[in-house]
């Protein structure tokens, strides 16, 4: 990469739009390097998808194991090629001072101990997001989608509102993936639900509360929990979900469906983006075609669709040419296989029909694997533009352009930030 546009990148402040910053994790003071591992997408190379939610939640509850090579090896050896390992290697070397060798059978307890020693500082994740250059974080707080982040992770903390547990709510028992049940979530915002329409004038209160909670947009994660295909709301089949433990398919997709369309209405009204998790996941659900319909049906709501919908990256990009309510938010793109990332971000340049599209996180729990999300984001963003300066697409100012817009300008713009 050319020096400048790689200094121009670096030195570019990010808006990060998505990571699972959480109180259980990130102020954590029982963090060892074992557990940065096994609370990564590095661990995501020891079991099959999609029990991935499940194992995630697990993982942060249970009790630190003590490091030992035995445990590290299996990501260090056996895993080693793959780019979530190396992407975190290459964090914990750069904020440890581990040096161009990474973790090895010689160092690792001296790693571990500073791991250890820098997680019982209160200020070493802010230190660490400092060191990213990260001015804003939106999380998604899956444990707790009421958390309000600021009074425990700061004020440069903005979340979202998770809508899972109330698309699948249809009795008081049904719960998420991650475990989380619509009504309980709703009593405790002191809301009494015990009808359907209680339960969708609820759901009302529930995004009208959103700005004091800063919550400043909503989050579809339904792929891990069925597939996403939305189809018109059928309310009368709905109905016949409420209050059941165990509805007939029919009717409880149905639930859900008139659910989530009333969630991407209100948005429309609130003027709250959704995030919409698209790709890995229950796979055979999660293809970006999928929610097209439900797109078409809210071209009020706008959209800002994840994870380049690896593997469908082409078909995600030719819904952002299609659609003008669709933006793109690259996380986790980049960690899961750069040369995949480079790629598609060539060409959601040329396709995309503005270049307020894009965005970018990191979509971490650990503020380790965050710096090194955005670091690698920032040196496959800025070889992209470096490539498209010296085929002679861009002039140097054009790249540099893009490039604030993708780092913070999209974003500060999208979510309306001050």
């Amino acid at each position: 990469m050319s020096d400048g546009i790689n200094q121009f990148v670096n030195a570019c402040e990010v808006v990060d739009v998505h990571e699972h910053h959480m109180p259980e994790v990130a102020l954590s003071r029982d963090v060892n390097l074992l557990k940065l591992f096994q609370q990564s997408y590095a661990a995501w190379t020891n079991y099959v998808l999609p029990s991935e939610p499940k194992a995630t939640s697990s993982m942060i509850s249970a009790a630190t194991e003590p490091t030992t090579w035995e445990a590290l090896a299996p990501f260090l050896e056996k895993s080693g090629s793959n780019a979530f390992v190396r992407n975190l290697v290459g964090g914990i070397a750069d904020l440890y001072g581990v040096g161009d060798n990474g973790i090895t059978r010689e160092n690792w307890e001296a790693v571990d101990a500073s791991v250890r020693l820098r997680h019982k500082d209160p200020k070493w994740p802010i230190e660490v997001i400092g060191r990213a250059a990260i001015k804003r974080i939106v999380t998604d707080p899956f444990l707790d989608p009421l958390l309000d982040p600021r009074p425990v992770l700061g004020e440069r903390y903005d979340a979202v509102l998770r809508i899972n547990a109330f698309a699948l709510g249809w009795h008081a028992e049904s719960r998420d993936h991650n475990g989380n049940s619509g009504h309980t979530l709703l009593g405790r915002l002191g809301m009494e639900v015990k009808t359907f329409d209680d339960y969708c004038a609820a759901i009302r209160e529930l995004v009208a509360g959103c700005a004091g909670r800063n919550q400043i947009a909503l989050k579809n994660a339904l792929a891990y929990d069925r597939d996403l295909s939305f189809d018109e709301p059928n309310e009368e089949l709905a109905r016949q979900a409420w209050g059941q433990m165990s509805p007939s398919p029919g009717a409880r997709k149905a639930f859900s469906d008139f659910v989530v369309d009333l969630f991407c209405q209100l948005a429309a009204e609130a003027d709250l983006p959704v995030q919409t998790h698209l790709g890995t996941a229950i796979i055979s659900g999660s293809h970006p075609l999928r929610i097209a319909p439900l797109i078409e049906r809210h071209p009020r709501t706008r959209f800002l669709l994840m994870h380049l919908a690896y593997p469908w990256s082409r078909d995600l990009l030719g819904m952002a040419f299609v659609y003008r309510n669709v933006w793109l938010d690259l996380c986790w793109s980049f960690l899961l296989s750069p040369s995949h990332f480079k790629l598609a971000l060539h060409e959601a340049i040329e396709v995309l029909p503005d270049e307020s599209r894009l965005m970018l996180g990191g979509d971490c729990l650990h503020v380790e694997e965050t710096f090194a999300a955005i670091q690698s984001a920032r040196q496959l963003v800025g070889e992209v533009l470096d490539e498209k300066i010296a085929s002679g697409y861009f002039r140097s100012r054009n790249a540099e352009r893009l490039a604030v817009r993708i780092l913070c300008e999209n974003a500060t713009e999208f979510f309306a930030m001050s």
